[in-house]
């Protein structure tokens, strides 16, 4: 074996989290080599002309940023704008609707009292996220250092009400006493359903989904990244490569050893498709893998256990806002914050129970984001002066098990559209762009697609369910991305504090190897 295929780190995997750990390691010194087995960098955090003739670089799968905390971007020195969405949200209720406005204090109160018919919610809404603020504060900076355990994480938080609402009792019956208002209660629990299928009800995962979507950076702000997804990706692998790691993409990782830290890969001859044949040998002396745990128990040659996603994705590009019912409110303003659609407690647990019983819900819930708005600069000059926007439809409680005959893709698909057009002045059809051949620019990817066409497995877009961010048992490890092979760490959304575009296991599997 030549001295050139010995690192000191081999990463499998390109994808945010791996670059983060490119990063740090390549800046500290470290001999790095990043095999990806797609062309280009990023995984899903990737931004794409999705649309032939169509000049609108959409986020695809990955769309938002919360998690990535300021201390990452700063270390690295990330050249990305994360902008500040001033609406947080707007949810249609029959003619009228519950706008979230973090730049007009009256105007959110006027809204809860036309939605609610009074002020106690919105002096719940207060007092809810005053506490959720407050466990982020003390949560957010130790998702970077080395876990603590359940009763230390607990005194950090300092707040034994607080403790038992978000860790200890179910999120939806801490709503549920809180909160009066369906809707109210909905919107609050949409942050504990995005790509998790749970009941909020008794299923303690719903808790670690919702936390997971308050704390991220000690804010819980869900920030636009101004240039798309692609650009926090994009620099993350120039820092790298700038620090001295290499970069191969089209390089799909075959098998790990676990013992002598050998990685196996085929690559991909530049400019085409498939594999050469032969097979490429590089040993680590550490290995991270930047892959879902299912992917990597099956390159270990392990039995791998099947996640199941929860998820219907859809794009689109539109010539113009769709018309809203509430004429107290701009098209621009709704939008541009998360739009709720049929996403009431009531409605939330209607569609849980009949995707439960292995049933497309009738009414699907779903919440749709333009990022145009925040940041224009994802569409191409034409596009910005029609009036053009970019739309991102996520549906809940579309789990994987619904999606066992490809026609009931189809299904879910025109239910989700139908679910959109029953809170619009019109339907969403008659906004949508068309492209050049004629086709309307609406691309739909569910928990099969994501399956088949990005390699994740059961199409979890957290890698598996999340965890809590705090040490369960000795098995976790320090840094909560050790494997039960010392040479093998695990770096991505699969890792103890992993899930979203947060880079947090990708800087801890380079502290763990750092030391």
């Amino acid at each position: 074996m030549s001295p050139s295929s010995r690192y000191d780190v081999v990463i499998a995997g390109a994808g945010h989290n791996g670059l983060v750990a490119a990063a740090y390691l390549a800046g500290a010194g470290r001999r790095v080599l990043v095999l990806e087995r797609l062309g280009h960098v990023g995984g899903l955090a990737v931004s794409a002309r999705a649309f032939p003739g169509v000049d609108a670089r959409l986020s695809r799968y990955s769309y938002l940023v919360s998690l990535l905390p300021t201390k990452i971007v700063k270390d690295l020195g990330l050249g990305v704008e994360l902008r500040h969405r001033r609406f947080a949200s707007y949810t249609p209720v029959g003619d009228t609707g519950l706008l979230v406005d973090n730049g007009d204090a009256g105007r959110t109160a006027g809204s809860f009292a036309a939605v609610t018919g009074g002020t106690a919610d919105l002096d719940a809404w207060r007092r809810f996220y005053r506490m959720t603020a407050h466990v982020a504060a003390r949560v957010a900076p130790t998702l970077l250092e080395p876990l603590r355990d359940r009763a230390a994480l607990r005194d950090l938080v300092g707040d034994d009400e607080a403790w038992r609402d978000l860790f200890e009792r179910p999120i939806g019956a801490v709503v549920d006493e809180r909160f009066a208002d369906d809707t109210v209660r909905g919107v609050v629990l949409t942050d504990a359903l995005i790509g998790t299928f749970a009941d909020p009800a008794t299923d303690l995962l719903a808790n670690r989904c919702f936390l997971y979507h308050v704390i991220g950076d000690g804010t819980g702000d869900w920030n636009v990244p101004v240039g798309g997804m692609g650009a926090v990706t994009a620099s993350l692998a120039e820092i790298a490569v700038r620090a001295g790691a290499e970069i191969r993409t089209g390089a799909e990782v075959l098998a790990i050893d676990p013992d002598t830290g050998e990685v196996t890969f085929t690559e991909s001859p530049e400019g085409s498709e498939g594999s050469d044949g032969s097979e490429h040998v590089v040993t680590g002396e550490r290995v991270l893998a930047a892959l879902p745990p299912a992917v990597l128990a099956r390159l270990l040659g392990e039995e791998a256990r099947t996640p199941e996603g929860a998820q219907l994705k859809v794009n689109m590009v539109l010539s113009r806002l769709p018309r809203l019912k509430d004429p107290a409110v701009r098209p621009e303003e709704a939008f541009s914050g998360t739009f709720h659609i049929n996403e009431s407690r009531d409605q939330l647990a209607a569609a849980y129970a009949q995707a439960a019983a292995g049933r497309i819900p009738d009414l699907p819930p779903v919440e749709v984001y333009c990022h145009s708005l925040t940041d224009a600069s994802i569409l191409g000059e034409s596009l910005r002066e029609s009036g053009a926007q970019t739309m991102t439809l996520f549906g809940l409680h579309m789990p994987a098990r619904l999606f066992q005959d490809p026609r009931a893709r189809d299904e879910a698909l025109r239910r989700t559209i139908a679910s959109v057009d029953a809170v619009l002045a019109e339907p969403i059809e008659d906004c949508l762009l068309r492209a050049p051949s004629g086709e309307p620019c609406l691309e739909a990817k569910t928990p099969a697609d994501l399956e088949r066409d990005a390699g994740l497995p059961g199409g979890h877009i957290f890698h598996r369910d999340l965890s809590w961010p705090f040490a369960e048992s000795g098995d976790d490890g320090p840094w909560g991305v050790e494997t039960r092979h010392p040479r093998v760490l695990l770096c991505a959304a699969g890792a103890r504090r992993g899930g979203g575009v947060s880079g947090i296991p990708g800087h801890n599997a380079a502290m763990a190897v750092l030391g």
